[in-house]
């Protein structure tokens, strides 16, 4: 029985756990932040080129989903406002 694709990216598990590793590793926070502060063309453009570099390379699935995610402009601002609230708060979700 095939899966049904997720309904939100609250239900793509590596979304969450990408968030999740943000929290938790400063290093990542400090470029996924910087990346998801640039405008919106800027951070699609880069995120377009990366995931087709992903593909590309064969990389994992689940985090080509995960960082594809961002490429959408909701998305990508509220991940930004939630690694923003865990960096301020020592590190969890």
């Amino acid at each position: 029985m095939a899966q049904s694709p997720p309904r939100s990216v609250a239900e793509i598990d590596s979304f969450i756990t990408m968030l999740q590793v943000a929290c938790e590793d400063r290093e990542i926070n400090d470029r996924l932040a910087k990346l998801l502060s640039l405008p919106d063309p800027k951070r699609q453009a880069v995120l377009h080129a990366w995931v087709s570099d992903l593909l590309i390379a064969r990389a994992p699935r689940d985090f080509t989903t995960a960082i594809a995610c961002l490429l959408d402009d909701k998305v990508a601002e509220k991940a930004y406002e939630v690694i923003f609230r865990c960096k301020r708060s020592g590190g969890s979700l």
